[in-house]
C-alpha cells in the first residue's frame, strides 16, 4: 500500500459524540489571541473617546468667547431662533422690538466671532447639533463664572489700595460689600443722588421711596474719578480707573491691571481703549461684572434686589450701538477713540 493510501481507520477524528470540528490548539495561544483582540477593541474605543473629548474641549473653549464678545445673558438658541424667524419672513417688512434687535445683533456677532458656526450647525445631525450647543453654552457660562470670581478679590485690592477706605474691603467676603459698605455704596450710588448725605445713604439702605436704586441710572463707578457732572452726565462716563483695571484684568492679565495708576496712566488708558475699540462688545460686559463685584450678592444672578442686570447691560449696549442721532454717534466715536 502506498503512503498516500492511508487506511480510513488511521485518519484523526473528533471524539465520539462531539459536534465540534475544532483542531486542538494550545490554550495559552488562544488566550493570547483573545487578549490581543480585546486590546485592539479597547484601543479603538479609546481613540474614539479621545476624538470626542477633543471635540468637547474645542466647543467649550470657543464657547468662552460668547460671554466675552457676543452676549452676556441671552442663550445661543434664542439668537438662532430670532434669525430663523427673520428668514421665515421671506422679505416681508415687519416692525421689530428692541429685544428682537438685540437678539439679531447677537446672532450677527456670533457668526463673526465663530465663523465656522453656521456651516457646522447646518451639516450636523440634530443630536450632534444639540451637543455642540450644550458645550458652547457650558464654555460661555464657565467664562462668566471665571471672570466674576477673578474680579471678586481684585476689586477689593484695588479699592483698598487706591481709595484707602477706613474699613478695608474684605477680599473674601462679599456680604460686607454693597450699600452696607461705605466705599462700595459710594461707587454703586446713582449719580443723581449724593452719597455723602446721611439721609440719602439711609434711604438707599432702607430702600425707601425716592431712594430705590434701579438699573435706569448710571452708578458712580462708571465715571472718571467716580463723580458725574449733573449738567452733562456724559462727561467722564465710562472713563473710571476701576473700569480700566477690570478690563485689563479680564482681557490681558491681573498683573497688567496693577500697573494702572489711581487716576489712570495715560499710556494704559490709550492701550486699553485701543483694545476696547477692537473688542467693541467685550468692553461693555466689564461694566456689568464690575457692578456685580461691588455688590453684596455672592452668586451670579440677573436680579439684585431692585436692580436688574439685564436692562442695565442693554442700556450700555444701546448707548454704544443705538445712539439717538448724529451728534450722539459722534460723542460715542470720541469716547471709543479716547
Amino acid at each position: 500500500m502506498s503512503p498516500s493510501q492511508t487506511p480510513v481507520e488511521n485518519v484523526p477524528r473528533p471524539p465520539e459524540g462531539s459536534q465540534s470540528l475544532a483542531v486542538a490548539t494550545s490554550e495559552s495561544a488562544r488566550q493570547k489571541r483573545k487578549i490581543a483582540a480585546l486590546e485592539e477593541k479597547l484601543q479603538i474605543l479609546e481613540s474614539g473617546h479621545a476624538v470626542k473629548q477633543r471635540e468637547i474641549n474645542y466647543y467649550m473653549s470657543k464657547g468662552r468667547a460668547i460671554r466675552h464678545i457676543v452676549t452676556l445673558f441671552e442663550n445661543i438658541e434664542d439668537l438662532i431662533c430670532e434669525n430663523d424667524r427673520r428668514c421665515d419672513l421671506d422679505g416681508e417688512n415687519e416692525s421689530t422690538t428692541v429685544d428682537q434687535d438685540h437678539l439679531q445683533t447677537g446672532f450677527i456677532t456670533l457668526n463673526h466671532t465663530l465663523p465656522w458656526f453656521h456651516s457646522r450647525a447646518s451639516d450636523l445631525e440634530y443630536d450632534n447639533y444639540s451637543h455642540m450647543l450644550k458645550k458652547l453654552r457650558q464654555g460661555a457660562d464657565a467664562a462668566r463664572g471665571d471672570d466674576t470670581s477673578k474680579l471678586k478679590n481684585l476689586v477689593a485690592d484695588w479699592i483698598n489700595r487706591d481709595l484707602k477706605p477706613d474699613a478695608p474691603v474684605d477680599p473674601e467676603d462679599k456680604h460686607c460689600r454693597g450699600f452696607i459698605n461705605d466705599v462700595c455704596g459710594r461707587l454703586l450710588c446713582p449719580t443723581e443722588l449724593d452719597w455723602n448725605n446721611p439721609t440719602v445713604r439711609a434711604g438707599i439702605r432702607d430702600r425707601t421711596n425716592g431712594y430705590v436704586v434701579m438699573e435706569m441710572s448710571w452708578p458712580a463707578f462708571l465715571y472718571e474719578k467716580y463723580t458725574a457732572d449733573q449738567d452733562n452726565l456724559e462727561q467722564g462716563l465710562f472713563k473710571s480707573t476701576l473700569l480700566l483695571q477690570a478690563f485689563k484684568a479680564i482681557f490681558t492679565s491681573p498683573s497688567s491691571a496693577r500697573e494702572v495708576a489711581a487716576d489712570g496712566d495715560a499710556a494704559n488708558v490709550i492701550e486699553a481703549n485701543r483694545r476696547a475699540k477692537k473688542n467693541f462688545n467685550s468692553c461693555k460686559k466689564v461694566k456689568t461684572h464690575l457692578r456685580f463685584a461691588l455688590s453684596s450678592v455672592t452668586l451670579w444672578r440677573s436680579v439684585d434686589g431692585d436692580f436688574d442686570y439685564i436692562p442695565f447691560w442693554q442700556n450700555i449696549v444701546d448707548f454704544f450701538e443705538r445712539p439717538p442721532g448724529r451728534a450722539a454717534q459722534q460723542r460715542v466715536n470720541r469716547l471709543l477713540s479716547w
